[in-house]
């Protein structure tokens, strides 16, 4: 009787165990099918906090979204702060531009004396755009190409003297996506990126690899994962890594918070970034 009440106890654990998965996996499911299931077909990603996207990957006509960001870097002589906006909308299914302004302030530390350290300014004006080549929900990818151009301004303390803007940004990018099951996103982002002053002949060049990994929690929006901001320049491999998490506050409502670990990079220390994102929802309803 002992026996048979102990394997009785084991199967009735078992089934409200394998009842409490396959509820999780259909809500999931069903959450996924919400997304997904409009036309014209999208797959659900995981988007990385500190290095996002132009717009969502498959953008349907009518999409839009407001970033407000803000972050501190500890880089040994003095502190950083950054603060941006920016605004995303898809104007046709399969393509997103963005506009975006983000600003730096510079606060010496450890005795770093104010004029050895970096002026404020207004990083540049950001304008970009990202094109979604290849949506499949069979195999749970995606794929896009990007350009973003960046008109580089002057620093805020001399704009007096000198032009608006100091040079120009070039940065075609690549994004490659995909889903593993149900919960498991990554990402790939990279491409290259050139730099030219309008007073000096030379270019400065680097290349970025972005990667990340993230699980979303069952039927929701919010994640946890971990992003790895790679750049090549000059003969030198710099690497951050970004663990990261995202809450849903309200249906159009998310906060984004990212700490920042960087290796092999000698002026830089530990850093935090926050970003409020707020989804107005879409303004046309495409249609098949």
């Amino acid at each position: 009787m002992r026996k048979i009440s102990l394997a009785a106890a084991i199967v009735w654990l078992c089934s409200g165990a394998y009842a409490q998965t396959n509820e999780q996996y259909t809500q999931d499911s069903l959450y996924i099918e919400e997304i997904e299931q409009q036309y014209p077909a999208k797959v659900l990603h995981a988007e990385p906090l500190y290095i996002d996207l132009i717009r969502d990957l498959g953008a349907r006509k009518g999409e839009r979204e407001w970033n407000f960001g803000t972050g501190i870097t500890d880089r040994t002589r003095y502190d950083s702060y950054e603060a941006l906006i920016e605004y995303e909308f898809a104007p046709i299914n399969r393509v997103g531009f963005e506009a975006e302004l983000p600003v730096t302030f510079y606060t010496p530390v450890n005795g770093t004396k104010k004029e050895e350290t970096p002026a404020h300014r207004v990083e540049s004006l950001k304008l970009a755009t990202q094109w979604s080549f290849f949506v499949s929900p069979k195999y749970n990818t995606s794929m896009a190409l990007g350009y973003i151009h960046e008109l580089v301004f002057t620093d805020i303390n001399n704009m007096h003297s000198r032009t608006v803007f100091r040079g120009n940004l070039y940065n075609p990018f690549l994004v490659v996506a995909k889903r593993f099951g149900q919960n498991f996103h990554s990402l790939v982002y990279t491409g290259p990126k050139f730099e030219k002053e309008y007073r000096n002949e030379h270019w400065h060049n680097s290349y970025d690899i972005n990667t990340s990994l993230h699980y979303m929690i069952t039927g929701t929006r919010n994640f946890v994962g971990i992003e790895l901001n790679k750049q090549l320049h000059g003969g030198d491999f710099d690497m951050t890594i970004r663990p990261q998490l995202r809450v849903a506050i309200t249906e159009h409502l998310l906060i984004g918070i990212v700490a920042g670990i960087p290796v092999n990079r000698e002026q830089e220390r530990f850093s935090s970034f926050f970003r409020l994102i707020w989804e107005p929802g879409r303004t046309h309803h495409a249609s098949k």
